[in-house]
């Protein structure tokens, strides 16, 4: 009898150990009226990681604008003044009243479809607690990369990392250093092109507002979505749906 009652109770903590999976990293749906995309939030970069989740969870970008835009460039929003702003409203300068410590780190690279803070001129480069880009950029010949460093760089050495990535996938390599990275697009990446194309004025702001929304993934909804990843089913089950009953819609990355 009590070693029935042991297998018994191996049997359901075996259960939930497997049924019990989180997600390993947090991910963002962003919509917008050019398309959707699916973002993936670095474990890297915790401090720039679990702030942005926090805010897109609670709601904060919904219906704010894309306010500065600069084709082959980079693509901003997170301004909070934007929500309600009016025609040709000169925009950059909200947000919460905290920033980020800076988290740049050098494998993590303005490649196209990432995510960066942007920031003031502050020495520290801490980050904009709300305010964030999509880089566009461009690819670099060898030639131009080379260029780039002698001159505006100041002949600071590009990595092997840096000068495969923008030669083929392309980004902006002279912001490297000096913006925390804290992200990227893995899927949607299209939209950045599109957005980026739209008409400006003199401070860089779309003519035609480009909104935006965003929704953190719930726990099934990314386990389900990192499962796709590997070529695996997502689960559905008698007993995936019971253990999900159990479990928080949302979960916590350490």
């Amino acid at each position: 009898m009590q070693r029935k009652i042991v297998l018994t109770v191996s049997f359901i903590l075996l259960s939930i150990s497997l049924f019990a999976q989180s997600p390993t990293h947090y991910y963002i749906q962003i919509s917008t009226s050019k398309g959707d995309a699916l973002l993936k939030l670095y474990n890297e970069t915790p401090k720039h990681r679990d702030n942005f989740m926090k805010l897109a969870k609670e709601g904060y970008y919904n219906s704010l604008l894309f306010h500065r835009v600069i084709e082959n460039f980079m693509i901003q929003g997170g301004d909070p003044d934007s929500k309600y702003a009016g025609d040709r409203q000169a925009l950059g300068n909200g947000g919460p009243d905290y920033k980020i410590s800076a988290e740049i780190q050098p494998q993590l690279i303005h490649r196209k479809g990432t995510i960066g803070a942007a920031r003031d001129d502050n020495p520290e480069k801490k980050s904009s607690a709300s305010q964030f880009y999509l880089v566009q950029g461009r690819v670099f010949s060898e030639a131009a990369l080379d260029s780039l460093e002698q001159f505006r760089l100041k002949g600071a050495k590009l990595s092997d990392l840096q000068r495969s990535t923008y030669t083929t996938i392309g980004g902006t390599p002279h912001l490297d250093g000096n913006y925390t990275v804290f992200g990227e697009l893995l899927n949607g990446i299209e939209i950045i092109d599109s957005i980026a194309s739209v008409k400006t004025d003199d401070r860089d702001r779309p003519l035609e507002n480009v909104r935006m929304k965003m929704r953190l993934l719930e726990r099934r909804e990314a386990i389900d979505f990192e499962r796709a990843q590997l070529g695996l089913a997502p689960k559905s089950g008698f007993m995936t749906k019971i253990f999900d009953s159990l479990k928080s819609r949302y979960y916590t990355l350490p």
